[in-house]
């Protein structure tokens, strides 16, 4: 739900009721993960997407009728054997949805306002929501922030005290929200880690992931475009203040004039930063490099011809970097995609990054028996993008 925030909060302030319907387990091949969404305004208005096409109709009208009832349900939709085009996943598939209205009988209300309003701030949050359970349970919500305390409760109201459920699923939150990951998360209505009690589906909202360009070259500017396709926050840096100028690169976040090695040294990096040297100048990739290879982010990539990977190599190996450093390095940088222009270029380097991401192999899909959808254990779609991973 949080990857359509930005609309939802535009609805909610303009005061109008809406149905929210999102994806909270899959089975099998299926186009979206857990998290994505689809909503229905009052007034039939429609944004987002649960399945790329296969069940939109079907799943709006369930939002239409949540809107009318007030009632929180979960539905299964997968193949149909009879008739590929009727309610199912053609792709043979299975997908569970809840559908959940927001409006003010909703009792997580206002803390799905709350969430969508951290998700547009780019606040680190994590939603929790029950979406196997208890019908009087199923939909409400927590939310959870960075660190530790949270809005909302699975027992306000009459009914039984749930204050060790809040505490516990408040702290396995935060435990995925600091690894930025989305899944669901089993507990018992006491609290206590239990397979067939509650399940809940935790949505991480983090900050994009920051992509690191080094090098203000014209491939660099084509890469900038790409890298914000996917979601990404980047930022170009370069030693030379002529070339790292906004008029050369206009969709870049942040433009920095210094060392390479320097700035990495001293700017925030995590467990999702890609970095990008483009330079293919051993002045600037060996000590960039050293710092790189060293630190835990998400990939490494230097451009360059073979002959300059097998010196670049060289001059690593003699600066002290060790094999499984060295294996970390993905240089030439991209796939073989033929690439040739600046833009056939940054597509080639996005795809490795993407598989990289993913698990994915690089190889065409015709004639594959590899799987088209990977589960990789976390949803590492930049939050709205991705936005996603």
């Amino acid at each position: 739900m949080l990857d359509i925030a930005g609309e939802l909060t535009r609805w909610a302030e303009e005061g109008r009721d809406f149905a929210v319907a999102t994806v909270v387990a899959v089975d099998g091949s299926a186009p979206r993960g857990p998290g994505a969404a689809l909503a229905v305004d009052s007034e039939g208005t429609v944004i987002g997407s649960v399945s790329g096409g296969c069940v939109e109709a079907s799943v709006y009208d369930l939002c239409v009728q949540a809107l009318q009832d007030g009632e929180t349900v979960r539905e299964r939709f997968g193949y149909s054997d009879e008739d590929a085009f009727a309610v199912g996943l053609t792709c043979g598939g299975v997908i569970d949805i809840l559908i959940t209205p927001v409006d003010a009988r909703s009792p997580a209300r206002r803390v799905i306002r709350s969430a969508l309003s951290a998700a547009v701030r780019n606040e680190p949050t994590a939603l929790a929501r029950v979406v196997r359970g208890p019908a009087e349970l199923l939909g409400r919500a927590l939310l959870v922030h960075a660190d530790g305390s949270y809005e909302g409760s699975y027992g306000s109201g009459p009914g039984p005290d749930r204050t060790g459920l809040d505490r516990t699923a408040a702290a396995e939150a935060r435990a995925m929200l600091d690894a930025g990951r989305t899944g669901t998360l089993d507990l018992a209505e006491d609290g206590s880690r239990c397979p067939g009690g509650l399940t809940l589906l935790v949505e991480s909202s983090v900050p994009p992931p920051r992509m690191i360009v080094f090098g203000a070259i014209d491939f660099a500017a084509a890469l900038v475009r790409a890298g914000k396709f996917l979601g990404y926050h980047v930022t170009v840096c370069d030693a030379r203040p002529v070339f790292a100028t906004r008029a050369r690169f206009p969709e870049a976040d942040d433009l920095v004039v210094d060392w390479p090695h320097r700035y990495l040294r001293h700017t925030a990096t995590d467990a999702r930063t890609v970095l990008c040297v483009l330079t293919h100048d051993a002045r600037f990739d060996v000590p960039l490099l050293t710092e790189a290879l060293r630190m835990p982010v998400a990939f490494v990539g230097a451009m360059g011809s073979r002959r300059t990977h097998a010196d670049r190599e060289r001059r690593l190996r003699e600066v002290g970097l060790g094999e499984d450093e060295l294996a970390r390095l993905r240089s030439p940088i991209g796939l073989d995609l033929g690439a040739r222009t600046p833009e056939e270029t940054a597509l080639s380097i996005a795809a490795e990054i993407v598989a990289a991401r993913r698990g994915g192999t690089g190889a065409p899909l015709t004639g594959s028996a590899t799987p088209i959808h990977r589960d990789t254990g976390q949803r590492n779609v930049p939050a709205r993008a991705a936005q996603a991973a």
